[in-house]
């Protein structure tokens, strides 16, 4: 349980998705849409919900957080991860920090290596700020888009993301799976 706990804190913190939007409820028109070269900037909240698959069966595990993003650096408030208390993930563009009531400090060189010491399960982190502003992330392929022309599926390595919208140019929920069936869905509510 331990180690579901803390699975689910670093990849909720991680590898946030499913949230609900509070944008306007009109249709997006192309000008509306993320641009490629605009800054990753925003501020969410939501909900994320993980399962890991492995020899011993199946676990899964939820928390509410709070995303801040700013270009390459980030900040992840989460609570309610399985009782492993409050829970931060910071990132200042070189190193990569996990601090908890029950874990103490964890360090990395990035969010990528973070996870895979606290876990030893690999993510498709540094991704997610893409994906959460509704673009297509570096090397990824298989691109889908709806009639509006809002990024509705992509593919990264074994990883596919699916994306949903309400009615706003943003994701209001992330769905990510591995192809061994490790997925992480999140509830987007964007700032």
């Amino acid at each position: 349980m331990k180690k579901l706990s803390l699975i689910t804190a670093s990849a909720a913190v991680l590898l946030l998705s499913a949230c609900t939007s509070t944008q306007p409820n009109i249709a997006p028109t192309a000008s509306s849409l993320p641009s490629a070269q605009a800054p990753i900037k925003f501020g969410i909240t939501g909900k994320i919900g993980v399962i890991s698959v492995s020899s011993e069966g199946r676990q899964a595990g939820s928390a509410f957080y709070a995303w801040a993003q700013d270009e390459d650096r980030f900040s992840i408030d989460l609570t309610g991860a399985l009782g492993i208390g409050a829970t931060q993930i910071r990132y200042d563009g070189k190193s990569a920090t996990l601090s908890s009531e029950r874990t103490g400090t964890l360090t990395a060189d990035s969010p990528e290596a973070l996870l895979y010491q606290a876990t030893g399960w690999q993510a498709p982190i540094s991704r997610l700020p893409y994906w959460i502003m509704g673009r297509p992330a570096p090397a990824d392929s298989a691109l889908a888009h709806d009639a509006n022309g809002r990024l509705i599926a992509a593919t990264n390595g074994v990883w596919q993301a699916n994306f949903e919208y309400g009615k706003g140019a943003l994701p209001t929920r992330l769905r990510i799976v591995h192809q061994e069936g490790h997925s992480v869905t999140l509830t987007i509510s964007h700032s």
